[in-house]
């Protein structure tokens, strides 16, 4: 096993590790360890909302989650010799739940999904789905089962949703420029454009004191996926990966946590991946000057793992950019494409016995594959969703039959 760089107790927050993680992104959050290039260690990490979430048929815990303690990452981990403009390759070699363990912790045998209220971050379809909703997930290997989403079972890929690389001050004053931007064209938005320094719930390893306030007024919150890399939820950041991140400080900084079980394509439910702590081995190296070199000034690139469910039969749900419950045409809009497309999937499961809310539920944390199938023809974008037929218990497909409609039980909801 490689040299663990990070160790996390599963039954202490990650305010109480020695040392502790931190929930910011900003230059100034200290190095918990150093490694040199060729190295291969071990990171441990906590769900990312820090276990605020239990194994229980409740979704109140969703509804009043805290996300100013979001997300919990491991590290930083310093890089020795890396310099701003180099490339920091790292594999991922390995990685999975909380290892020969069961408890109350998200990846000690299990995972959630999450459907979170619209007022409080919300979702892809938040408008269609504005309250909170659960589903807990046991893991049998590499493959999951829920008692809120009877009749499926499947192989998950494992990936962690967020790994990234310091800012500089100079990239970190700009993100903050454009996003404070951004939210000032509608500062009253429910949910918020996007989401603005803070210092409440404010986390940097050891800094205290004045130190750490400062770190709450200028550092970012860790929810979008920036130049750095960040909240990427790519669920092919599997087993086998590299990815060549952006070197922005001395030491690069390597961060990360956020790990999951499984995912679907977007992650639409916001929450909707199965979400655990766990463990993840890297080996790390460096390319000097490799920013310039191969042109990789804004965001990282990666060579997907060749670790993934062998599922070879889809049944596809289309959406195009119209608004059709008030026939209105958009133009070439991606984003109403692809949720048109969940929608339309959704209504399909709804005839099986599910509930809406359990085929968001799995729609965020099944494999499925989302795809922008068409971004020319005027005036429709069009997008396209694979749901693999394999991971139900019965038949999905259309047949003369109809639909095997069955009582299929409920999500956890709010009391």
């Amino acid at each position: 096993m490689p040299e663990v760089v990070f160790h996390v107790d599963q039954s202490k927050s990650m305010r109480d590790q020695d040392p502790p993680g931190h929930n910011r992104w900003h230059p100034d959050v200290p190095a918990v360890a150093s490694v040199a290039p060729g190295s291969e260690f071990r990171v441990e990490c906590r769900e990312w909302t820090d276990a605020q979430l239990g194994n229980n048929d409740s979704a109140n815990d969703v509804r009043d989650v805290d996300l100013t303690h979001a997300h919990m990452l491991s590290g930083p981990i310093e890089v020795q010799g890396a310099e701003p403009g180099d490339l920091l390759v790292v594999d991922i070699l390995d990685l999975g739940p909380v290892p020969q363990e069961t408890g109350p912790a998200p990846g000690q045998g299990w995972g959630y999904t999450g459907i979170f209220a619209k007022t409080n971050a919300g979702g892809f379809l938040t408008d269609y789905f504005p309250d909170a909703y659960k589903a807990i997930w046991d893991f049998h290997g590499q493959e999951a089962t829920s008692r809120h989403l009877p009749g499926i079972r499947y192989t998950g890929v494992t990936h962690p949703g967020l790994f990234g690389t310091a800012p500089s001050a100079e990239l970190l004053a700009r993100w903050n420029e454009r996003e404070r931007a951004l939210i000032a064209t509608d500062p009253d938005r429910v949910p918020p454009l996007a989401l603005p320094p803070l210092e409440d719930g404010v986390l940097a390893g050891t800094l205290s004191g004045e130190e750490l306030a400062r770190v709450g007024r200028e550092g970012a919150r860790t929810v979008p996926a920036r130049e750095n890399g960040g909240n990427h939820d790519i669920k092919n950041f599997t087993r086998g990966s590299r990815v060549f991140y952006p070197v922005h400080v001395a030491g690069a900084k390597l961060s990360g946590g956020d790990l999951h079980f499984s995912q679907g394509d977007g992650e639409i439910t916001f929450c909707g991946a199965i979400e655990m702590g766990g463990f993840i081995d890297f080996g790390v190296d460096l390319i000097k000057g490799g920013m310039e070199t191969y042109g990789v000034t804004t965001n990282p690139v990666f060579m997907p793992g060749n670790v993934e469910p062998r599922y070879s039969e889809f049944i596809s749900f289309i959406g195009v950019s119209v608004e059709h419950e008030t026939n209105t045409q958009r133009y070439m809009n991606a984003t109403l494409a692809y949720k048109r497309a969940c929608l339309n999937a959704i209504e399909y499961l709804k005839t099986f016995g599910y509930s809406g809310e359990q085929a968001y539920l799995l729609l965020g944390s099944a494999p499925i594959e989302g795809r922008i199938s068409g971004i020319v023809d005027i005036p429709n974008a069009c997008c396209s969703l694979y749901l693999p037929t394999a991971i139900f218990d019965f038949d999905i497909r259309p047949t003369a039959e109809g639909p095997r409609k069955a009582d299929r039980g409920q999500c956890a909801v709010t009391s």
